[in-house]
């Protein structure tokens, strides 16, 4: 079994309001979970208004077709025009790691 984790440093466009964040990020979240099925959900920074944090997980039993699915998340992250995607922390852990 191997395990996937993203997390997305975003900074958000013209968002004045925590519910203007909620309406920039929830889709967001709602895309990559119905396209890629993944868990995914909103992980740090929930009372600034312009920067999130979005965590994702994936599973498999096969380590490439985890390192697919995370390089498309991160596209489909980084083609949002309503987000600047200011890093991405990635990491992969394998079967050894829980030993």
């Amino acid at each position: 079994m191997y395990l996937g984790t993203l997390s997305f440093d975003l900074l958000l466009g013209d968002v004045r309001s925590l519910k203007e964040k909620r309406s920039v990020v929830r889709p967001i979240v709602a895309e990559l979970h119905r396209k890629y099925a993944v868990s995914v959900a909103e992980v740090g920074d929930q009372d600034l208004h312009r920067r999130a944090t979005i965590g994702l997980a994936v599973v498999s039993g096969d380590p490439g077709h985890v390192t697919e699915v995370m390089d498309r998340c991160e596209r489909l992250v980084a083609a949002r025009p309503e987000v600047e995607l200011l890093s991405v922390r990635r990491r992969l852990h394998g079967e050894d790691d829980w030993s």
